[in-house]
């Protein structure tokens, strides 16, 4: 971009019409956090209207089966249809799916429910992608990137939080009517804000025979959280590891791709990127997942208490992301090598504080691992952006959720691995409890190492471009 550098500000950034589509980008971000993570607080109350507590593990794992399948193929929807057509679509999508589990008369209806809530919800947050790749300037990308980071953060703590509200002030079917409201809204200010919008080039069709192997990829992944043997959920875990694989290796051979050209190829900053946002989200699931129940069963904090302890690490996501927003220049790599080397120091903190520790120790460590994407995310995918040719820009942009939400699957399988090895599974006592508290870190240490060093190829050795 030519555009000279004191352009690059927020005012500009909100300037030539930008605001509305930006605050569209961010309603679609909040939707997409917030309702995966709004049935950690209701899910009780569900369980006593509708029954089925057997099967409330779905509630979760089947909305991100149904947003990894969509968010790998948003890119293509979003060349075969056009951004504003199916950015609309996504919208109707989501609101049916709130609409069935609002309504539901049982268990089933209501997951499956969640599962068309997870396709409007990775459709929505892949489109988002395709929208900030195509409708803004390329000098205002971090500063995209690190707002959309925030809205993240936010829906982090507040998505719970609207559960909780809601249910005490009504029902818990309040809390899916009112999503419903807002991804209405969405859709009908997608036709309005996006008109502008032209179809991406490209979109030679649908890449079904990998978004077929990569479903059963993610149901592998989902199922291995279910298992009740350890050796049947590190089978699940490796099978579906190894699953992911082979659709990049078929991808890499295929007419119709569904990921960017080289895509598998780690001596390039699309091949290092993806690898790198894959293995450092999965190496962060474990303290959203498991400290909560920990600190509530050790420290004896109630539920809200220990969310907000959780809660540290959103923050500090969100103001370490503000904070370097404006960087530029070789500080961005900088700051992006700092921010991986954070993540994996956080574990080993958190390893060995969250048990027994002092809790200023285990806030450090939460506040550690989210100011860790903080100060990197925005920048791995502003570079990974620049880094694709205008062909694979819409595939390449929508794949950067897809890739975040299968790490987390993965990693919240592995972490879920980890925990059930040491009797987690088996009821909370105070040795489980402690087990899971070191084990759940130091199980993913590796994957943290791995991201460390995919990121210092992308920002360093890796080649400018994908091809």
């Amino acid at each position: 971009m030519s555009e000279a550098a004191g352009a690059n500000t927020w005012a500009d950034l909100m300037a030539e019409g930008r605001l509305p589509r930006f605050a569209l980008i961010c309603l679609g971000v909040w939707l997409n956090a917030a309702d995966s993570l709004v049935t950690a607080t209701i899910l009780p109350s569900v369980g006593a209207d509708l029954g089925g507590y057997a099967y409330f593990s779905w509630a979760t794992a089947g909305f991100f089966v149904g947003a990894i399948m969509a968010g790998a193929s948003s890119g293509r929807l979003s060349e075969i249809f056009g951004l504003r057509s199916a950015t609309a679509l996504a919208g109707v999508v989501m609101v049916l799916g709130c609409l069935m589990s609002a309504a539901a008369p049982d268990v089933g209806t209501f997951l499956a429910g969640r599962l068309v809530q997870g396709l409007g919800s990775g459709w929505i947050s892949g489109f988002a992608m395709v929208a900030i790749a195509m409708l803004f300037p390329e000098r205002h990308l971090a500063r995209v990137f690190a707002a959309v980071t925030f809205i993240w953060g936010i829906a982090t703590v507040l998505g719970p939080l609207f559960g909780g509200i809601v249910v005490e002030a009504g029902h818990w079917r309040d809390v899916f009517w009112l999503f419903a409201a807002q991804a209405a809204i969405f859709s009908v200010a997608s036709l309005w804000l996006l008109g502008g919008s032209s179809k991406a080039p490209g979109g030679p069709g649908i890449p079904w025979t990998q978004l077929g192997v990569l479903g059963v990829a993610v149901a592998a992944i989902a199922l291995a959280d279910l298992m009740k043997t350890a050796v049947g959920s590190i089978g699940l875990v490796v099978l579906g590891l190894a699953i992911l694989a082979l659709v990049v290796r078929i991808d890499g051979r295929a007419r119709i791709r569904l990921l960017p050209h080289r895509a598998g190829d780690l001596s390039t900053i699309c091949g290092s990127g993806y690898l790198a946002m894959f293995a450092l989200t999965a190496a962060s699931m474990g303290f959203a997942i498991y400290g909560p129940p920990i600190l509530q069963h050790l420290r004896g904090f109630s539920p809200l208490v220990a969310g907000y302890a959780i809660g540290a690490e959103s923050l500090a996501w969100t103001v370490a992301a503000m904070a370097v927003a404006s960087v530029t220049g070789i500080w961005d790599a900088r700051w992006t090598r700092f921010g991986v080397l954070l993540l994996a120091l956080s574990l080993v903190v958190l390893a060995l504080s969250l048990a027994d520790g002092h809790m200023a120790w285990v806030l450090l460590g939460g506040s550690m691992l989210g100011a860790a994407f903080g100060f990197s995310w925005s920048f791995m995918s502003k570079r990974l952006l620049g880094a694709l040719s205008d062909e694979d820009r819409a595939i390449g942009s929508s794949a950067i959720m897809a890739v975040r939400q299968t790490g987390g699957a993965v990693g919240a399988a592995i972490s879920g691995v980890a925990a059930n090895l040491v009797g987690f599974s088996d009821g909370l006592s105070d040795a489980s409890a402690r087990g899971a508290a070191f084990w759940v870190f130091a199980a993913v240490i590796p994957l943290a190492l791995i991201g460390t060093w995919a990121t210092f190829r992308m920002t360093g050795s890796a080649r400018a471009a994908t091809t």
